[in-house]
């Protein structure tokens, strides 16, 4: 908050307060009460003029300030002649007062800062103890000792003088330059309105109060204080200053009269101040009460002011964050559906790329040509695939956990498959060491690790030539650890510090190697993050690197496993209104054995269900006339047992919250499209595991 040591103000600094000639005008006026006072009283009350001089220095422009300095000491000297002072004093006097004025503005601008608005306590304090104090303890002391030597002063008269004209000046510069700085920046007070006539009523308190004691002689000078303290706490800094002024000039008048406490108190018998008039010798009792009032009212006034401006900040500020906010969500939803709608849009015609292409692959027929195009077809399709769904996980961010049970182990195996069949493409050894608890059946987010494993995997297999990619998983406790470690050609050491950060690459020039967007590691450390683990380099070296996923999965108790026997071929219900996935879907459930029956719609499967017995639904989500989820909820409202048919979703919809929904339909697991012979059966598998469980809830 300190300045530097300058006189005048910063050029650069905003100008504030009423033009320069106001300031003369109120420099004179203060003169001509002065003199007044003098003449009519033999006292005078305080020597505002100084303070109107300081606040002209410390808020006008070099030039104007100077002008005004210039003018007003004119003014005093044209003063002290005509009131006819002594030949040392006609110039002493003014001297004085420019000296005070330049000395409180210098400590001013050094104590106090720039900012003169008065508006903190901290800053009246300082500029009355630091500045107006020591400046008018200066130049009474200097006014005092050649008084002293020219005129003779005893040592009494000499303290008196001393305490009188230091009380008066200080008075003065404590009252009015504040005052002046808090009225020409009141509009700084303005975001807190006012009632005025709460203004008007609280004004006309202080004037009543101080008419009312200073009119009569009781010692009840204390009862001045309720109403300024309660224009401190209800009025602005301004009319703070105001009232003060107005109790100065009602009590400075009624005391020169004769009026008040102060003319009422005793006054001592003093040889060496005989000559002096009993008024003036009762000053000192009105200088300490105005003194008191100032630096009690002045500096409440300006900390509850703070506080006022810092509730109007809070509120101001807490409106715009609750606007912001809102923008944000909304903003958020908005992705969210972008990203929900892009995502089902994509998946749609890639379902059919990739199912047909995995289920020409199986076909033994085709000639060796055509089996290398649709080799071609499918590794695109799983490319383009992966791609959409690194994508969406960047996009996503750290949404809730979807916990569900599932078996760790065909999780990991069909997370990897995709890698593993790219890797034996590539020549590369992938071995999968495994070391689960008995049973093998978890709780937690599926997706989340599905998506880490895969990611790591990935990565290892894109970025090792020759040699092997290895993954070692391990499940003690709640705890589960993977290790995916390649012989690839390890990590540039810069790069390491960048290595979980979105979009970043080792290597982003046109002559790179390898493809990819920057995105799985990210999302495989806020994956593992989210399920309580993390994903960290383990080591890196020329002959490879190893990264380690950690996560916490909640064991569960196995199934009781099924007396193996002949059985009926399973009959599944493919409900989905695109003729194209119903037939791929019915082509990949006969492949194992199984009798498909096909609905077009939510309202045709459930019809199909009251009439007959299906042992699965394989129930798409977006339908016209009814839509899967409501399907699925009549279902489960059947009054007979096929309510409690097994349901997938296999459906384009690979939102987490789309697969929340399902969940909360009564569905018993959720497959996202495109879909794959081994993705299927995996899903089916957890679809079945989880109809048990849910069946064995019912039953206890």
């Amino acid at each position: 908050m300190s300045g530097r040591w300058r006189v005048f103000r910063h050029e650069a600094g905003q100008e504030a307060g009423p033009h320069a000639a106001v300031y003369v005008s109120l420099y004179a006026l203060c003169l001509l009460l002065g003199h007044w006072s003098a003449s009519t009283f033999e006292a005078v009350i305080a020597w505002p003029a100084n303070g109107v001089m300081l606040a002209a220095l410390l808020q006008l422009p070099r030039r104007r300030a100077a002008m005004v300095l210039a003018l007003c000491f004119g003014l005093n000297l044209a003063s002290t002649a005509v009131r006819g002072d002594a030949p040392p004093f006609v110039w002493l006097n003014p001297l004085l007062n420019l000296v005070q004025v330049l000395v409180a503005g210098i400590l001013t601008r050094r104590l106090c800062g720039a900012a003169l608005d008065m508006r903190r306590p901290r800053r009246v304090v300082l500029f009355t103890l630091g500045a107006a104090l020591p400046a008018v303890a200066l130049t009474a002391t200097i006014g005092v000792t050649v008084a002293w030597f020219v005129r003779d002063y005893s040592w009494v008269r000499a303290a008196f003088a001393w305490r009188h004209l230091f009380a008066m000046e200080l008075l003065g510069l404590v009252i009015v330059t504040p005052s002046l700085l808090l009225l020409a920046r009141a509009h700084r007070f303005n975001q807190v309105r006012q009632s005025p006539l709460e203004v008007v009523a609280i004004l006309g308190l202080v004037m009543i109060t101080a008419l009312w004691i200073f009119n009569q002689s009781s010692p009840f000078l204390f009862l001045m204080f309720p109403p300024l303290m309660l224009a401190a706490f209800r009025l602005s800094p301004p009319w703070m200053a105001i009232a003060l002024v107005l109790t100065m000039l009602i009590s400075g008048l009624m005391t020169l009269t004769g009026h008040g406490p102060v003319s009422a108190s005793p006054v001592p018998y003093v040889p060496e101040l005989h000559h002096l008039s009993d008024r003036m010798r009762q000053m000192p009792l009105y200088y300490g009460f105005l003194l008191v009032a100032a630096m009690t009212a002045l500096p409440i006034s300006a900390m509850i002011a703070e506080r006022r401006s810092f509730i109007a900040r809070l509120a101001r500020r807490t409106t715009t964050a609750l606007e912001q906010r809102r923008r944000a969500e909304a903003a958020d939803a908005v992705k969210s559906r972008f990203l929900a709608l892009m995502s089902h849009e994509m998946r749609t015609p890639l379902n059919g790329v990739s199912g047909y292409a995995d289920l020409l692959s199986r076909r033994d027929d085709l000639p060796p040509e055509a089996q290398t195009q649709v080799s071609a077809i499918r590794a695109s399709g799983a490319a383009m695939l992966t791609l959409v769904e690194d994508v969406l996980d960047v996009s996503r961010g750290d949404e809730p956990l979807c916990l569900e049970p599932f078996d760790l182990e065909a999780l990991i195996c069909d997370a990897v498959a995709l890698e593993a069949a790219a890797a034996r493409a590539k020549g590369l050894e992938f071995v999968i060491d495994l070391a689960l608890q008995p049973g093998g059946r978890v709780l937690g987010d599926a997706r989340r690790l599905r998506g880490a494993v895969r990611h790591l995997t990935s990565n290892a297999v894109k970025f090792t030539d020759r040699g092997e990619v290895r993954i070692e998983a391990s499940h003690v406790g709640d705890r589960l650890r993977i290790a995916v470690s390649d012989t690839g050609g390890g990590m540039d050491a810069a790069f390491i510090p960048h290595l979980f950060e979105p979009f970043a690459q080792s290597d982003d020039s046109l002559r790179r190697r390898h493809g990819g967007a920057g995105v799985g590691l990210p999302a495989a450390k806020r994956h593992a993050a989210c399920m309580g683990g993390d994903v960290v380099l383990g080591s890196t070296s020329p002959a490879g690197s190893v990264f380690v996923l950690t996560a916490q999965l909640e064991a569960l108790a196995s199934l009781p496993s099924e007396v193996p026997g002949e059985a009926a071929p399973l009959r599944a219900l493919i409900v989905d209104d695109h003729p194209v996935n119903r037939q791929m879907l019915r082509l990949m459930i006969e492949a194992a054995g199984c009798k498909a029956v096909e609905a077009v719609d939510g309202l045709e499967a459930v019809e199909k269900v009251e009439g007959d017995a299906f042992d699965l639904i394989l129930m798409d989500v977006r339908m016209p006339r009814l839509d899967g989820l409501e399907a699925t909820r009549r279902i489960r409202a059947l009054p007979s047992t096929a309510s409690e048919t097994p349901i997938l979703a296999v459906t384009a919809d690979a939102m987490p919250e789309d697969a929340a929904r399902c969940l909360a339909a009564g569905m018993d697991a959720h497959l996202a499209k495109p879909v794959t012979y081994e993705r299927l059966y995996a899903a089916i598998d957890q679809t079945f595991r989880a109809a048990a469980d849910r069946e064995q809830v019912h039953a206890a």
